[in-house]
């Protein structure tokens, strides 16, 4: 059995054992529950924080050394134009999608809540509203440092991007060294990400087994016309992706797919796209992604496409509304569309990110924000599948540009 294969299953066992888990302890030890949950979820705290200690390192130098080796700044211009006009379309059409299908569905017009929730208490104390200065605060570095110490990938990326531009403009004979350095210590932290991975079954047992342990499958009762809902149309923006993929990657995306179904695998179980981004990164070169394209384009992608995220957003704002009777009309609705377009760009492919969003999107327009309380039971389950459709958008777009650039090599 190759290696790739033993740790897709190893991460599938992992994945039944944590509801297995999960589920025994709910409904044997519903007392000890909670506390169980707390000390099995470990487990997957000390995944996702072995791959965000190695996060800023990798983007940093595979993106300086993407485009120190293009030399040709109109080459820089043009890659960096053709993902942004990828970017914004991708995010327009999975805002309108979540739009379309929460109006069409209407999961929460019947069952209109009057009361406050808690639960919420302390997303909402941590959000603002949306400020431009926020904004610029949060995309604009003032310390490469204090970027790196936060995981601001945003900030890193804006640096990252103007460093590397610098190092083009220099030429060849003052660049070399120091590019050489840059793309030893991407190889040898991209040699770490192997490491890590072996503890990906676990981090997706503990994962799983705390929210199965605490919430139960009834869960699912609840919330199913939510969650079927929601995830119908998750599956209808997979359908565009995948046919715009299919039109551009021909019978290679399938191929693509099937290298790739370890990131999609544990960025459904542990919900953090940004776990998978070392993994995505030697799996799209191994593809036949162009190298300096990759690690152009994917940092990118993590700040500008998450495709799931986006739709979600929409989706549960508008959820909210009608929950709590809220009538926004179709101008209303787009104009949010637009704000989540602008507040989105940049929110890390973490947990419960995007929750931040909707709250502070909620406020502008007058939407109760205590009501994120109604979706955070089952936001666990929903950040299941907008994870696992960021990464897919991001591989797609990656693999897209590639090919426009033909740069889209044979297999390794």
């Amino acid at each position: 059995m190759k290696g790739g294969n033993k740790l897709f299953y190893l991460i599938i066992l992992g994945l039944l054992l944590g509801v297995g888990l999960g589920l025994f302890v709910n409904k044997f030890f519903p007392d000890d529950a909670d506390n169980f949950a707390s000390k099995i979820k470990l487990l997957g705290t000390v995944f996702i924080r072995l791959v965000q200690m190695i996060i800023a390192p990798l983007v940093f130098t595979t993106l300086v050394v993407g485009i120190a080796k293009m030399s040709d700044i109109k080459m820089i211009g043009r890659v960096g134009g053709k993902a942004m006009l990828w970017f914004i379309i991708a995010s327009l059409v999975s805002l309108f999608i979540g739009l379309f299908f929460v109006n069409l569905l209407q999961p929460g017009a019947h069952s209109h809540i009057t009361k406050t929730l808690s639960g919420s208490e302390e997303i909402i104390s941590n959000t603002k509203g949306f400020s431009l200065p926020d904004f610029v605060n949060h995309v604009v570095p003032k310390s490469l440092f204090e970027a790196f110490a936060t995981n601001e990938v945003l900030q890193i990326v804006v640096f990252s991007i103007m460093f590397g531009i610098a190092l083009a403009s220099l030429g060849e004979e003052y660049t070399k060294p120091v590019i050489q350095l840059f793309d030893i210590i991407a190889h040898a932290i991209l040699k770490m990400v192997g490491y890590i991975m072996w503890v990906a079954p676990l981090g997706v047992l503990g994962s799983i087994a705390a929210v199965v342990a605490t919430n139960g499958l009834g869960i699912f009762s609840t919330y199913v016309f939510y969650l079927v809902s929601f995830f119908f149309a998750l599956i209808v923006l997979w359908l565009v992706l995948l046919i715009v993929g299919y039109f551009i990657l021909g019978k290679r995306l399938f191929s693509l797919l099937k290298r790739i179904k370890e990131p999609l695998l544990i960025a459904f179980s542990t919900t953090s796209s940004e776990a998978v981004f070392p993994k995505l990164v030697t799996e799209l070169e191994r593809f036949g992604c162009n190298k300096r394209v990759v690690s152009f384009i994917l940092p990118l992608g993590y700040s500008f496409n998450l495709d799931g995220s986006m739709m979600y957003m929409t989706f549960a704002s508008i959820f909210i509304a009608q929950m709590y009777g809220v009538h926004m009309d179709l101008g209303e609705q787009i104009v949010m569309l637009l704000v989540l377009m602008l507040t989105s760009k940049g929110i890390a492919g973490v947990p419960r990110a995007s929750l931040v969003i909707i709250v502070a999107t909620c406020s502008m327009f007058n939407i109760p924000a205590e009501g994120i309380a109604l979706i955070l039971p089952i936001d666990h389950f929903c950040d299941m599948g907008r994870s696992m459709t960021n990464v897919l958008g991001n591989a797609l777009a990656t693999s897209a540009v590639s090919k426009w650039e033909g740069e889209l090599e044979a297999e390794v």
